[in-house]
């Protein structure tokens, strides 16, 4: 392309310091908030999030920013890191689809990090945040499906939309701005393999981003230079990480318009989103027709690559695996009734009744769905009954994506879900009112087994 895509999102994200933000664009924001806090406090009680805390302990600084894991006050980039992980590691973060990335880890600890740090107002953070969300998402349009091959979009997108959130939290110029961005993409890094089998790397590739994200727009505060071509060049990021040097005339389409914020996915399961539409579509099965799981035969699940390729794992041995397997997640649902949080605990994980169900389930491409991806998230489930009635459904998109989202209703309950447990009942519901209706920015908050721990 003729034109700089760097310098045009550069100059894009720097115009939010002098923009007005709309109120359904801040209430956006505050949903994506909302949601992030949901999925980072049980992470909070978690690995690799408390082995992190516990090990940087002594080099956490004290710049007015929090690390939720343990409570205490940090520097921007410790706090960045830590809340990062621990909010990607019970797989409840939001998704931008048609990216196949997950702004809110990344952006939203960074950008949170920096705003508790140089007491900023709600409304900055809140703006910062649809700036951030931007420039990630639009970056992740340009190089996806392809660079999802190898790369784990959170991981690498997810520096730029760091970056471009801090540098919009301190007031950075479009050319100091767009320094940030170039710094940002030479540090970006998060590879597929990390999470195609056991292990911890995975939370951490956003909690890296949030890190060298914030990195990335200090330094260029400071005056701290990056090459600008650095996106769009032939050794480029784009050129580096997925087929060609970028879409970049998709990528920057309608720029100036809704902010890809107002259009997010919050996930309504806690597994892989690539699961989500073969679980929707078993729900609605099972919804219709009445069935147990003892009825059930045969499940068949159709589906785009990521289906097949991520999320085909018939044997998984710990709970990373699970969240990644169709089989346990359509086993857990007809059990459970559910894959949220209990769906993963130990005793479940052992389930037999869950485990004999997983060897009925069978996971295949389908190339229809294969060519839709990732603008749309479908699958085609058949179930075969024991009694040979065969039941189909089709799932055109995911319960919690634009076309099909969760209400401000829904998205409390499952905030209460997931933090009432580490919070208790009380703390949780006054948290969730703050995140909806505050002015201040979200403080410290306390987590039961943190101060069990200091009281002992």
């Amino acid at each position: 392309m003729s034109e700089n895509p760097l310098l045009i999102l550069a100059d894009h994200a720097a115009s939010w310091r002098d923009r007005a933000l709309p109120p359904d664009v801040a209430h956006h924001a505050r949903r994506a908030l909302v949601d992030w806090f949901a999925s980072l406090l049980p992470g909070c009680t978690q690995a690799p999030g408390t082995l992190l805390a516990a090990a940087l302990g002594g080099e956490r600084g004290d710049a007015g920013a929090i690390c939720y894991v343990d409570g205490l006050p940090s520097g921007i980039r410790h706090a960045a890191l830590i809340n990062g992980t621990a909010s990607h590691t019970v797989e409840f973060d939001d998704i931008y689809r048609d990216a196949g990335y997950h702004p809110g880890s990344p952006t939203v600890a960074a950008a949170l990090a920096a705003a508790q740090a140089r007491g900023a107002s709600m409304d900055a953070l809140l703006r910062s945040l649809v700036v951030g969300y931007e420039v990630g998402c639009r970056i992740g349009l340009a190089v996806q499906p392809s660079h999802y091959r190898y790369w784990h979009t959170t991981g690498t997108v997810g520096t730029f939309g760091a970056a471009a959130a801090v540098a919009a939290l301190l007031g950075l110029d479009a050319t100091r701005t767009a320094h940030a961005l170039a710094t940002a993409a030479t540090m970006a890094g998060g590879l597929q393999q990390a999470f195609r089998g056991d292990g911890m790397s995975k939370p951490l590739h956003p909690g890296h981003a949030a890190e060298a994200g914030a990195l990335a727009a200090l330094g260029a505060a400071a005056g701290v230079t990056g090459a600008l071509d650095v996106l769009h060049g032939p050794v480029g990021f784009a050129a580096a990480t997925s087929e060609d040097a970028g879409k970049w005339d998709k990528a920057l389409a309608g720029l100036g318009g809704a902010p890809a914020i107002t259009a997010m996915t919050f996930k309504n399961h806690g597994c892989c989103g690539h699961i989500f539409p073969g679980l929707d579509a078993l729900r609605a099965l099972q919804a219709e027709h009445r069935f147990t799981p003892d009825d059930v035969q045969a499940i068949h699940v159709a589906g785009y690559s990521a289906t097949k390729d991520v999320c085909d794992r018939p044997v998984v041995n710990s709970e990373q695996e699970a969240r990644f397997s169709m089989q346990y997640c359509a086993a857990a649902l007809l059990v459970l009734g559910g894959v949220r949080m209990a769906a993963f605990a130990p005793e479940r994980l052992a389930d037999p009744a869950i485990r004999a169900l997983m060897g009925r389930v069978t996971v295949s491409m389908a190339p229809d769905l294969a060519d839709a991806y990732p603008a749309r998230r479908a699958a085609r489930v058949i179930l075969t009954l024991r009694d040979g009635r065969v039941l189909e459904h089709f799932q055109p998109t995911r319960k919690g994506d634009p076309d099909m989202p969760l209400s401000d209703e829904e998205l409390s309950e499952k905030f209460l879900e997931l933090t009432v447990p580490v919070l208790g009942e009380a703390t949780a519901r006054r948290v969730l009112h703050d995140l909806w209706h505050g002015e201040s920015l979200p403080g410290r908050i306390p987590l039961l087994a943190a101060e069990r721990v200091r009281a002992a």
